[in-house]
């Protein structure tokens, strides 16, 4: 049955920011490094350092001197913001044009050879959160390398190994073998609102240790408003200019405190720029540093966001074999097979009211509500299903990945 989200929704065009390869229909603005999506992944014990708690919010102060507070930050933080250099050798192949029956007449036997390996190269940001030597960055920075290299600001170049990396979030930990390094400060991006100052520090374009400065324009982006809805994310927006090589790099705030991972931009655009909240990464990154991997609870339904003009186009599309009849609520437009909805009786067609007696009025709710259960527990859904209502108790599953 045809998605009819398609016939309402277009995405805008996300880059993400550093090295990688294209994720579903994101661009990637270095494209050296090609996803091995069977690559194993190292694990550590759950009895080692995990990322801080959120530092409680000190009040803000501005005088120092001479300098300022943004001078205060990028001297307090800069030292625990690190490049990373990856590598990647990929087995080539002869041009595609060679194939062609007229092409190889024209060489004979003389066919050019290509070598049979070629090593791509990427660099992106990152910053060290424990003193032992764990690193939070995105995951299409380091997504199918073969060597890692931490930079750090005195100077050290670090051998890394990814502990693990979780596509649905764009994160990854790296972890390096060194004691006492410089750390950041974890902030709270719950408290965040539009206004705050945003100050990013990284690696963009291959230029060390850039600063830029701006304020938080928006939170709560959702990935869909980005373009990237495979990603379980909703972005702080900032005009702090964040380019090419920023990726898993900080996003502070006055106080010195990490408030965001910077991930992306959109493409042709000025001054909008895409962090992942602190407090989700930092959720993420233990999972990682505990199990080398995150399981997502998943559902495995395709919803659309009902009005009356989304109601009109889908009644009015003879390829939808769906009639709606409600003018808001959340339509399941399409169950996956064999998926956890399936198994709970939710069907194409309801349209969904509440979740555990929560209305709800847009896909992102359920979407969020979804993400924070857990994997096997489970969630009651209202819907309402030949014009009455009832309730399906569905248990979510781990989101189906190969990372």
């Amino acid at each position: 049955m045809k998605n009819p989200r398609n016939q309402v929704a277009t995405y805008i065009s996300l880059v993400l920011l550093g090295a990688g390869a294209a994720v579903g229909g994101t661009t990637m603005l270095d494209t050296n490094l090609t996803p091995n999506p069977t690559e194993n992944v190292s694990t550590i014990s759950q009895t080692q350092a995990q990322i801080p708690a959120p530092a409680p919010v000190p009040s803000v102060s501005n005088d120092n001197g001479n300098s300022n507070f943004i001078t205060d930050v990028v001297n307090e933080v800069g030292p625990a913001v690190v490049r990373i250099d990856t590598s990647r050798t990929v087995q080539s192949q002869a041009p595609e044009i060679f194939n062609d029956p007229r092409v190889r007449r024209f060489f004979g036997s003389q066919i050019p050879q290509m070598p049979n390996e070629q090593v791509r190269e990427g660099t992106g940001s990152g910053f060290i959160t424990t003193a032992d030597g764990f690193v939070i960055t995105n995951a299409h920075v380091v997504d199918g390398a073969d060597v890692v290299t931490v930079h750090l600001k005195d100077g050290r170049a670090l051998e890394g190994r990814v502990v693990g990396q979780d596509t649905m979030t764009d994160l990854a930990v790296v972890k390096v073998e060194a004691d006492n390094l410089p750390t950041v400060k974890i902030g709270n991006s719950e408290r965040l609102q539009p206004g705050e100052w945003a100050i990013a520090i990284g690696n963009p374009l291959g230029l060390d240790n850039t600063v830029t400065t701006g304020i938080i324009s928006a939170t709560g982006r959702s990935s869909s408003q980005v373009g990237v809805p495979d990603k379980r994310i909703d972005f702080i927006q900032t005009d702090a200019a964040i380019n090419p090589g920023n990726s898993g790099g900080p996003l502070l705030n006055a106080r010195g405190e990490v408030i965001g991972v910077n991930t992306a931009i959109i493409q042709g655009a000025q001054g909008l720029g895409f962090s992942i909240p602190i407090n989700q990464a930092q959720e993420i990154a233990n999972q990682l540093i505990a199990n080398g991997k995150v399981d997502h609870p998943y559902l495995g339904i395709q919803m659309v966001t009902l009005s009356p003009e989304v109601k009109s186009q889908i009644n009015n599309n003879p390829n939808v074999n769906v009639t709606v009849t409600e003018d808001k609520g959340i339509l399941i437009a399409q169950v996956v097979p064999g998926s956890p909805a399936a198994r709970g009786d939710l069907r194409a067609g309801d349209v969904v009211i509440k979740i555990n007696d929560q209305t709800v009025s847009k896909s992102e709710e359920v979407q969020n509500i979804v993400s924070k259960s857990r994997v096997g527990s489970e969630i009651s859904i209202d819907v309402l299903r030949d014009g009455q209502q009832q309730q399906v108790t569905v248990t979510p599953g781990a989101y189906p990945t190969n990372n």
